[in-house]
């Protein structure tokens, strides 16, 4: 294909903002609307194998969707990740159990329920702490069960490739972000446009959730990319079909499109790297990819993590709980 229709360009701030961030972190910012929110407060095919009950709330009160059990108190948003391998294994083991079962009680209609963006953004922060510290990772995931110490390996190293494109941004940075839409709905998207295209829709998935937290940025890159998928107007005009760069619908198929064009579902590798030239970055969507087609409750996780930035002055959540 022609040089200019290429969806070449640097993983650029608005990306980021949704691949990056460190285990510990100031209080969020609320994303409602199309907020926008000043970087001006640093802050730094298997079934997962079920381990441990699931939680309750913090209050003790029942949520709509949520799984309880007596005792079981919700991490909090700030939680203290645990520093030795012993204790990151079992915060990871227990936080895991808890949230498959949240998750597979929630009707994934609506808004997902409080016990599954709170064990979910845990998760995330504890794989997020992870990553950056690797020999404790080594240690700590070897006292897992097989499969999730599998899952625990991929989602780390994903997280490590994409930290090391990171470029931090000025605190001063502005970024809007936003509620995404329904998990169900999305996920409608991914499968319609793998119907059509033929490209599989856990690697569309992976691609919005790498690129904009499944829609929850909406700033452009400082490249000009734009949208849920993140395209560059030209390739835009050239692979969206005459629809809207902005409606996640439109930009799923445009992405299948595109990847189909550049060499999906032959070759993943190809396509990906068409998609955003970079290798850590393919190896981190195949990885994610990877997750949901062995266990459809990650698309479900992965929905829930939050949208991190990393700045000059520290890193900072900006959405969730």
């Amino acid at each position: 294909m022609e040089q200019r229709h290429r969806h070449h360009r640097a993983l650029a701030a608005a990306a980021l903002a949704a691949l990056l961030g460190a285990a510990a972190c100031g209080d969020p910012a609320t994303a409602s609307g199309a907020d926008r929110r000043p970087l001006d407060v640093p802050a730094q095919g298997q079934a997962r194998t079920p381990t441990r009950s699931p939680a309750e709330s913090p209050a003790g009160t029942a949520t709509p969707g949520a799984v309880q059990q007596p005792g079981k108190a919700l991490p909090a948003p700030d939680e203290p990740i645990p520093k030795d391998a012993a204790g990151l294994a079992a915060a990871l083991e227990r936080t895991t159990t808890a949230l498959d079962a949240a998750i597979d009680a929630w009707p994934k209609t609506g808004r997902p329920p409080r016990d599954v963006e709170l064990l979910a953004l845990h998760e995330q922060r504890v794989y997020r702490y992870a990553a950056r510290h690797p020999k404790l990772a080594s240690r700590a995931f070897a006292r897992l069960p097989a499969a999730l110490a599998a899952e625990a390996k991929d989602n780390t190293a994903a997280i490590r490739e994409l930290l090391s494109l990171a470029r931090p941004i000025k605190p001063s940075a502005v970024f809007k972000v936003r509620d995404p839409r329904p998990a169900a709905e999305l996920l409608g998207y991914f499968k319609k446009a793998e119907r059509r295209f033929g490209v599989e829709w856990e690697v569309l998935a992976s691609v919005m959730f790498a690129e904009t937290k499944f829609g929850r940025v909406r700033s452009d890159s400082h490249a000009g990319a734009q949208g849920p998928m993140q395209f560059m107007p030209a390739t835009w005009k050239a692979y969206g079909m005459g629809g809207d760069i902005q409606d996640p619908r439109d930009a799923v198929m445009a992405a299948a499109n595109y990847l189909r064009a550049s060499g999906a579902p032959r070759d993943y590798q190809r396509a990906l790297h068409a998609y955003n030239p970079s290798r850590a970055y393919v190896d981190a969507i195949l990885a994610h990819a990877r997750q949901i087609k062995r266990d459809p409750r990650n698309y479900y996780a992965y929905y829930n993590w939050q949208v991190y930035v990393i700045t000059t002055a520290g890193e900072r959540r900006l959405t969730g709980p």
